[in-house]
């Protein structure tokens, strides 16, 4: 698991890119990632060549966001990569927090 950010010299933007790993899948067939940034609708990762999962997305600079992966489209998971970790509100679960 991986959250990689690059931060844009010309826009307060970061552009952030969310991976699992093929181990952290554990064989599912399909991986989105749902979050603050994009109102909790589940968003597909792209399948790579060695089994991972990724995506980048573009975030303000100077906020904090929540998000976690669904798998299969049943089992939710957290990204051990995560700046840090909250509650989720919904559940006993905490939501992956990645702060820019």
């Amino acid at each position: 698991m991986a959250v990689a950010k690059q931060f844009l010299k010309s826009k307060p933007l970061a552009k952030v890119t969310f991976e699992l790993s093929a181990e952290a899948v554990n064989g599912a067939k399909t991986v989105a990632l749902a979050g603050e940034f994009n109102g909790w609708d589940a968003q597909a990762l792209k399948k790579q060549k060695d089994g991972s999962y990724k995506t980048t997305v573009e975030l303000p600079v100077g906020g904090e966001y929540q998000f976690r992966y669904l798998l299969d489209g049943t089992t939710w998971t957290n990204d051990s990569a995560a700046d840090k970790y909250v509650a989720s509100g919904v559940s006993n679960d905490e939501n992956s927090v990645v702060v820019l």
